[in-house]
């Protein structure tokens, strides 16, 4: 197995098991981890890491080159895309727990999610350009909209490795943790998420993700939508 799943009391964790390869992209990694988020569906919380020596260190470039048509990597690279699809479709909260490289499609999959603690000897980067390939996870948009459009377009062309520090400085994660604590602080960060009430959490996450491509007026009206459906849940505690 590529990639491992288990749930304990609404906490999912998803690990990307391919720890001699830095746990390098390739079609067996990216159907698991599709799997995987079939199995979370119940789930309040998933904390996505990786095991071994690195989160996701991108494409495996050590893979031979594919023989497919047009259309069959379009297939291929859209499986890869619905990682982020899935990410953002998932009602709960989504922790990336990076430790090592999140690079290229590693680092794509890891700004996917809702929340980022990385280890601080983590690097972060894109090096797609470089290789002469492209960035596919959806990074073309939400990239410029967390650092703007100018470090974003010298993040991918340039494609240099930034440190846990400086991503952290940048907007780019929200926690810099001691050398291996990564995993632990994620799952102390999910475990107080998952106490929280669910309907609200959820709503909070809908409305920040569709925010960013709505105009002033489209966000207030989602905020009123949203605070009917909160009033109506019966999460809501006085006092």
């Amino acid at each position: 197995m590529v990639v491992d799943y288990e749930c304990r009391d609404g906490v999912a964790r998803i690990h990307l098991n391919r720890p001699e390869r830095l746990n390098a992209v390739v079609p067996a990694l990216t159907e698991g981890l599709l799997h995987a988020f079939d199995q979370a569906a119940d789930a309040r919380v998933i904390v996505l890491a990786g095991r071994g020596r690195a989160f996701c260190s991108g494409h495996d470039l050590k893979e031979p080159t594919p023989e497919e048509t047009s259309l069959e990597t379009r297939q291929r690279l859209e499986q890869i895309q619905d990682v982020t699809r899935r990410i953002r479709a998932f009602p709960g909260i989504v922790i990336a727990a990076v430790h090592g490289y999140a690079l290229g499609a590693g680092c794509e999959f890891a700004l996917g999610c809702d929340l980022i603690v990385a280890d601080e000897h983590a690097q972060f980067g894109f090096p797609e350009v470089e290789v002469g390939l492209s960035v596919t996870g959806g990074i073309s948009a939400l990239l410029p909209k967390i650092v703007g459009p100018a470090r974003a377009k010298e993040l991918l062309v340039l494609g240099e490795r930034i440190t846990a520090a400086k991503a952290a400085a940048l907007g780019l994660i929200n926690r810099v943790v001691p050398a291996g604590e990564h995993e632990k602080v994620a799952l102390e960060l999910a475990a107080r998420i998952a106490a929280r009430p669910p309907v609200a959490t959820s709503l909070a996450k809908q409305a920040l993700d569709r925010g960013l491509d709505a105009t002033l007026d489209e966000a207030l009206a989602t905020e009123v939508d949203h605070a009917i459906l909160t009033s109506v849940s019966g999460e809501y505690r006085h006092g």
